[in-house]
This record gives structure tokens, sequence and C-alpha cells, in this order.
């Protein structure tokens, strides 16, 4: 390997293809156990590397040099092998002050919680005292070191302006849990989250939910990958060339789901825009018959309304971890917020909105089989289809011009 990542388990890492979208050389993720660690930095058989969890700290005795800044920071997440002397820097640093800046979120004067106490914490927590913060706290579960506890934390610094989430909580494969709970803050201005799979944690889901400017950790990533590159390589990369990575990848991950009413045409369109994106089309009512071995009307007769939403919400939150796909879901999916959740986590929603007039009863959907049920759901739901889309379409008759539509808001 002559440029590559080396972690623990780097199954959800972008890396690889963040490095190789820009970067004149092929780019590796490199499993490492633990005790595989010393003897892999020993024998020095790499150009560059990135280092991610958990061995940002733990890779800083076998270096010969370390950069000022990443030894003031105490964490190391790049190291050049140069002539046989490995020289260890801290790109984190500027990946975190470019995704706090692109976000506006200020730290100047604010009391800031960093949740974590490792290596990505101690980078957070450098640039927190850097950027003017008047209070850092950092909270761990076991208030090791310099932390405080997250009972600590609820109990006694709710009048935080900022929280930084530094921990692995939340991320894929354990999605939809987040590291604290942001009701007890009043005060917050600002919540930055490191993980990027899924693109949007449940802290951000949440902070965003309330109101509050927020960010998963893509950007971040991007950054720091584009500053290694250019310690990689002792070269400098156009100051545009972060974001153009970073929404590339971003539109690449990003799921396009289709919202709204029964026979509005979710699937129809969303085979299309499928078919026009080359991506793989889901659709929830088929993954739920498919997984119970029966149909929707069969499901509803045997287990009733709650037996089919138990089973939906189980195919929802399965899909929703997916990336890059576009899914359509079934007329009651958004219904509960453990779904809206779920499908926010990677995805963008839009609503297909046909008028009432265009829609028809048909007797498999059991809640929409006649024309007053159909009306009485369409009554019931059209303002949490239009809450909880991030893109409203109201569809014509044109399936080709539905789909140039939709997909010129969805990558734009």
């Amino acid at each position: 390997m002559k440029y590559g990542c080396i972690g623990e388990k780097l199954g959800h890492s972008f890396s690889k293809e963040i490095h190789e979208s820009f970067a004149p050389y092929p780019y590796e993720l490199c499993e490492l156990a633990p005790e595989e660690l010393p003897s892999f930095l020993q024998k020095k058989e790499f150009c560059g590397i990135n280092v991610t969890i958990p061995y940002k700290e733990k890779v800083i005795p076998y270096l010969d040099e370390i950069a000022p800044e990443a030894a003031a920071i105490g964490a190391v997440n790049t190291i050049v092998n140069r002539g046989g002397r490995l020289c260890g820097f801290n790109t984190d640093f500027a990946g975190m002050k470019a995704l706090l800046a692109k976000e506006k979120i200020s730290l100047e004067n604010k009391k800031v919680l960093i949740l974590g106490t490792g290596g990505t914490s101690k980078t957070a927590k450098a640039l927190t005292m850097h950027l003017g913060a008047r209070a850092v706290l950092r909270v761990s579960r076991s208030a090791r070191e310099d932390a405080v506890s997250y009972e600590e934390a609820l109990a006694a610094h709710t009048d935080a302006e900022v929280i930084l989430n530094t921990t692995p909580c939340g991320m894929f494969p354990k999605a939809g849990v987040s590291p604290i709970d942001l009701s007890a803050f009043s005060c917050l201005s600002g919540v930055a989250d490191a993980i990027y799979n899924p693109l949007c944690s449940q802290l951000v889901l949440d902070a965003k939910a309330r109101g509050i400017p927020a960010s998963g950790g893509l950007y971040m990533l991007v950054a720091q990958a584009v500053f290694a590159a250019e310690i990689f390589l002792d070269t400098e990369f156009p100051g545009s060339e972060i974001e153009r990575i970073y929404q590339s990848l971003l539109k690449k991950k990003q799921n396009l789901v289709l919202i709204g009413m029964p026979a509005s045409g979710k699937s129809t369109l969303g085979k299309a825009a499928a078919a026009a994106l080359n991506r793989s089309f889901f659709d929830s009512d088929e993954a739920v018959e498919a997984a119970a071995g029966k149909s929707i009307p069969r499901i509803f007769s045997e287990e009733g309304e709650s037996g089919f939403r138990d089973r939906e919400s189980a195919q929802i939150k399965a899909l929703s971890e997916k990336q890059g796909i576009v899914l359509a879901t079934g007329g009651g999916a958004v219904l509960r917020e453990e779904n809206r959740k779920a499908l926010r986590s990677n995805g963008f929603l839009v609503f297909l909105d046909r008028p009432l007039s265009f829609l028809q009863a048909t007797s498999d959907r059991p809640l929409s089989s006649n024309r007053e049920d159909l009306e009485k759901r369409y009554r019931e739901r059209y303002d949490v289809y239009c809450r909880t889309a991030d893109f409203r379409f109201l569809a014509g008759e044109s399936v080709s011009d539905n789909v140039n539509a939709i997909l010129e808001e969805f990558l734009k």
C-alpha cells in the first residue's frame, strides 16, 4: 500500500472514493487489529496514510517527527513517510474548522460541550480554544481524564451553546441513536457531529427539528482529506476543490425518497428516476410483502394496521440505511416519527403532490379502497407530507417531464 487509511473497522469509510476522485494515486483501506499496528508502522511500507478510530493517539510513539500543531493536540490523523522517517500531522483540525465555517457555527465566547475523549475530541478541544470559546468541557460516560459525565452535563451544563460530537454513537450500522438528549439544552446555537455515515445522524436530525444549525461530518471528512493529500504530495489544490468534492459525494450518497398519497405515481416515477440516475430502486410496500411472505391486504386482515405499520417501520429502517438509492414509500409511511427520522438520515424527501381528483381508490389498498376513505386519508395526511418533504412537487401528466423536474431539484 502506497496511500490509504488505517483503522480498526473501515467498512463504513468513504475515504477511498474521496481520495481517488481528485488525487493521482490509488488509495486503500487497511483494517488493523490493535496487535497489528506496531508491525505495520515499523515496516514503513507506505508513502502516506490517514489514521482513524481508534489509532489517532496510539500511532504517536512510532513517529519520528510530529508537526507542532499535532503534538499540541495529542492526536495524529495523517502520516507521511519521508525517506524512512514517519512524520505526523493533524488535518482534522483544519477540516473541522472548515465545517464550522461552512455552517456558520460560531464558537467565539460560547460555552461548548465536546462529546467524547478520543483523538478527535482532542482536536475539537484545541479548535474550540483557538476559535475563542468562553468555556470548553469534554463529556464521557466514565468522566475520565478532564471530562465530566453525561449525567453531570445534563445536571449542570445545560446552558451550553454549542455541542460537538466526536463519539461513534449513532454511526452506521448502529444509527438512529443520539449520544445526548438535546431537549435539555435551551441555549444551543449550533451542533456539529463528526459522524458522516449516515449523512445526518440522530443528533443532527434532533437539532434540525429544533431549528438549530447543525451538520454531520461529511464536509469535514472531505476537507481533511484534501488537506492530507496536499501533505502527501507536497502540493496545493484549488480552494474550490473541497466544495466540489463534497457536493459530488453528497449527491452520490443521498437517497431520493418519494412520499405521497397512494396512486400518486411514486413507484412509476421512482423507477424512471432510478433509471435516469443509474441507481437501484426500492418500494417499501414491496419490501414489506417480500419480508412477510404475504400481501398487504392479508397483513391488514391478519395483523391489523398496527401490525402492518410495525412491519413497515422495520423495512423503512433497513432501506434508509442504504445510500444512493431511489425509494418509493407507502402512503402512510411518514405518519410515524421514527420513519420520518430514518428516511431523513440519508434521504432527500420529495412529496409527489397530485390533486385529489387525479387519485383513484383501489381494492388492494386497505385504507383507501373506496373514494370516501381515499378522501379522508388525503385530508389527514396532506399537512404531514408538506411538513416532512424537502421539496413539494406538483406532478403533471408527463412522466419524463416529472422526472426531469424532480432530478433538477435533487441534483442542484
